[in-house]
């Protein structure tokens, strides 16, 4: 009787040891990491278009002109009165004037091929398999020269097929798309997105 009655206060000690251990660590983090790293902000606690430095745009390439391993870095600087962690571990209070963290940017793998001059030459010498020697495929190109784009209907096929940039180079690399100063940017909101809270009018 006695062991039973000291097995069912062991269990019982374990138990509230194991919950009180529980609420500390959940308290803890929740109190005492309040403030978190910089690069851990989220959208609305730094603007990437108002808050991020843009990257100086390669004419040649028109990809940013620090790009390595595919991935650009710019300084951004996190929204007034916002405070984070720096990468030292020290915490700071911005005032929107300061750099807090570096944020990438992806980069394409470009390697010399324009897309106007391929949709070009597709348009207007597609006839003479230009846009295929352009693109890197001389066997295809030949092909379409010795049947004049394979009676009309091949140029007209490559010409879209170029067009929606299902057939690139033959490298595997992007098209050079000229955005005329400003990249064109697909912007999506995910679970993660940070969004403040509406005040109607």
């Amino acid at each position: 009787m006695a062991s039973h009655g000291s097995w069912l206060f062991c269990l019982r000690t374990l138990s509230l040891s194991i919950f009180f251990d529980c609420t500390y660590c959940h308290f803890h983090s929740v109190l005492g990491n309040d403030v978190d790293s910089c690069k851990s902000l989220r959208l609305g606690q730094y603007l990437f278009y108002n808050f991020c430095f843009k990257p100086r745009i390669d004419d040649a390439t028109q990809e940013p002109a620090n790009c390595k391993d595919m991935i650009a870095w710019v300084e951004c600087l996190p929204a007034p009165n916002v405070s984070c962690r720096l990468s030292n571990g020290t915490e700071f209070r911005f005032s929107g004037e300061e750099v807090g963290f570096n944020q990438s940017i992806p980069c394409r793998n470009v390697s010399g091929y324009s897309y106007k001059i391929a949709v070009a030459l597709s348009l207007f010498l597609g006839w003479l398999g230009a846009d295929r020697f352009y693109l890197g495929y001389p066997a295809l190109g030949l092909l379409k020269f010795c049947t004049v784009g394979f009676c009309g209907i091949g140029s007209l096929v490559d010409f879209m097929l170029i067009s929606m940039q299902i057939v690139g180079p033959s490298d595997k690399s992007d098209y050079i798309v000229d955005y005329y100063g400003a990249r064109l940017t697909r912007l999506s909101i995910t679970n993660d997105t940070y969004r403040r809270t509406q005040i109607s009018p």
